[in-house]
């Protein structure tokens, strides 16, 4: 008997989807980029003669969330604006998340707060938290920027014009490329720049893509799906370009270019980049297959089951994203 191969087309005209070996392939490259993020930073650490600040942990998950709850309402605004100009477009669109993203961020924005108001330590009672102190440094003034933000953002979000949450969202990206570089550092508006633009497209990416999943699955409609997801597909592509140039300056003013594949070795910062290079790699493939199938399977929605790969792999980023945040920085020879 011969059995149909994944993709192909039934008695019925349904068409298959992937098998189950792909799928595991995929998720065994994600677990293997995502290894040592996944264990945590003593991996990272282990052999280097580093010496992580308290609370690593910790303050890698609570980054990690705030990217996330900003890369939400961001690819919301994304994927709602690209849909608007598609004709024929069905009205009806994902009930946003945008809310609860800013109640997330509120969470996380608080946490970071906290610990930089005990100076940068993590706080065991309230009695240790110098609200008032905030004031006075300027990483506390950035972390309470970042509250402040979240908190508009998800009023905006509540009312009928919830493109207004784009200005907060924007004061948060802000916020968070100025903090991670002090004016102590060379060059800190240059490099405050390029972490901006990074982190912009990384939240268009990741939460667009989530979103026009989650617009695919109400709309159930194969010719208006397939036409959204080749729009931002188109968008993807630029978007990956601009963050692989902006992470590799990014990469090479902290690492001078002859010291490079040393400290990705070396260095708990450089381990765990490579880590997230990894990931980023693992998940243009399953962009570039997502494409293909957008455009030549019979069935263009068949390029959902890469993009869900993607996702995951983009999750997976940003959570690698959060921990790289609170390492110690590479040293530069």
């Amino acid at each position: 008997m011969i059995r149909p191969t994944p993709g192909a087309a039934d008695a019925d005209g349904a068409v298959r989807r992937p098998g189950v070996g792909r799928a595991v392939a995929v998720l065994v490259l994600v677990a293997l980029g995502a290894l040592i993020p996944v264990l945590g930073p003593s991996p990272a650490l282990h052999g280097t003669g580093e010496a992580a600040a308290p609370g690593v942990e910790g303050v890698g998950l609570l980054r990690a969330v705030l990217f996330a709850a900003l890369c939400v309402p961001v690819g919301e605004l994304f994927v709602n604006r690209l849909a608007r100009f598609l004709p024929g477009a069905p009205e009806g669109r994902p009930r946003s998340w945008a809310p609860y993203a800013a109640c997330a961020g509120i969470g996380a924005a608080l946490g970071l707060a906290s610990v930089v108001a005990t100076g940068n330590l993590v706080p065991t009672s309230l009695a240790q938290i110098d609200v008032g102190g905030l004031y006075a440094s300027r990483d506390g003034r950035l972390a309470l920027l970042e509250v402040n933000a979240f908190m508009v953002a998800g009023l905006c979000a509540l009312t009928r014009r919830p493109g207004t949450q784009v200005w907060p969202l924007a004061a948060v990206a802000v916020a968070e490329a100025l903090r991670a570089h002090p004016p102590t550092e060379p060059s800190p508006l240059v490099g405050s720049g390029l972490t901006l633009v990074h982190l912009t497209c990384a939240a268009l990416w990741v939460g667009g893509l989530l979103h026009v999943l989650r617009a695919l699955r109400r709309w159930g409609a194969a010719e208006r799906g397939a036409a959204l997801l080749g729009r931002y597909a188109r968008v993807a592509a630029v978007l990956l370009a601009v963050i692989t140039a902006t992470g590799i300056w990014s990469t090479l003013r902290r690492m001078p270019p002859d010291t490079v594949l040393k400290q990705l070795t070396a260095t708990a910062y450089g381990r765990v980049l490579l880590a997230k290079v990894l990931l980023v790699a693992v998940v243009a493939l399953l962009a570039l297959w997502a494409r293909i199938r957008l455009r030549r399977a019979a069935d263009p929605l068949t390029a959902c089951f890469p993009a869900r790969m993607e996702v995951v792999g983009l999750g997976v980023a940003v959570a690698v994203s959060g921990l790289l945040t609170a390492l110690p920085l590479p040293i530069r020879w």
